[in-house]
């Protein structure tokens, strides 16, 4: 019918092409953003209109940018359904969202599908400024939201709740605790490596990171003296980051292997560093257990006084 003609020539709109003036069109024109505006996109979403076809071709576009995309569980009302649309993505680069928020529509004057994907890409960036970006959107106070629009039974020291079944298949859900919030931390990843929303990020910001604080030394004659002014320049980076609490630890060095005479008479240059990301606290376990030694103590002091 015509609603479905219309919504696939929009899919097809927001996926976007090269037009006929070599202009990128739609999503791809993202991938030109940076050369405009002097800014690379980084938080990336299509709130409300992200069908399956959509994400994947946000998928695409969020890593040749190194960005974090946010999507929901396109046309899934049940757990279950959720659950099976997730298998359709295996990057790191997403994150799937479901339910979606409640709040009062001013225009019609009523409460209306505020789309979660949308406060996702709002609350990445604020929590980006005031925290950082080594924390995960989960369990951040949400503004502006009324309710949620499907039913997800959460319980903070519960096992096998919904949002524990959501979570576990990797997928992020709302719930109301003082306020509505995000609860889940992982992405779409088939690495375990990249679990964790703030596992991708950190990936992505230290390269950026590294190769833009460098970017002086490209075409520079390669001396011993440039080699140890990049090592010594990352690693004095990365302590800067230890130091803020945004990595674990990290390490930088120059491989004499990997760079070897024939290496650097071609013009290239290897320099290695590994490191580690900051852990979100996913799953608190407090152990309960009962005991009588302390009733030792009581007599004791009974007497004792």
């Amino acid at each position: 019918d015509d609603e479905e003609t219309k919504l696939a020539q929009t899919v097809s709109n927001i996926i976007g092409t090269t037009d006929e003036n070599g202009q990128y069109t739609g999503l791809k024109a993202l991938l030109a953003a940076e050369s405009v505006t002097g800014v690379k996109p980084r938080i990336l979403g299509v709130p409300g209109l992200d069908t399956k076809e959509v994400a994947v071709a946000l998928a695409s576009v969020c890593q040749k940018l190194r960005a974090f995309g946010y999507i929901s569980a396109w046309g899934c009302k049940t757990i279950s359904e959720v659950k099976a649309y997730r298998q359709n993505f295996s990057q790191r680069e997403l994150m799937v969202i479901w339910p979606d928020f409640l709040a009062w529509d001013t225009v019609t004057s009523t409460t209306a599908t505020a789309y979660a994907t949308a406060r996702a890409l709002g609350l990445r960036a604020k929590i980006d400024q005031e925290q950082g970006w080594h924390k995960t959107l989960s369990n951040v106070g949400v503004n502006g939201v009324t309710g949620i629009s499907a039913s997800v039974f959460w319980d903070l020291q519960e096992s096998g709740t919904d949002a524990d079944l959501l979570n576990e298949s990797g997928v992020t859900t709302l719930i109301r605790r003082d306020g509505f919030r995000f609860w889940g931390n992982r992405t779409c990843s088939d690495d375990p490596l990249f679990l964790f929303e703030n596992y991708t990020r950190t990936a992505q910001v230290l390269a950026d990171t590294m190769a833009e604080a460098h970017m002086w030394a490209v075409d520079k004659p390669i001396t011993a003296t440039l080699i140890r002014d990049i090592v010594d320049g990352i690693n004095a980076k990365f302590r800067e980051l230890k130091t803020n609490g945004y990595i674990v630890d990290a390490t930088c060095w120059f491989s004499e292997e990997s760079n070897d005479a024939q290496t650097l008479k071609a013009g290239k240059l290897y320099i290695d560093y590994d490191y580690t990301p900051v852990p979100p606290l996913e799953n608190l376990t407090l152990r309960q257990r009962i005991t009588d030694k302390y009733l030792a103590n009581l007599v004791t002091s009974v007497n004792s006084n």
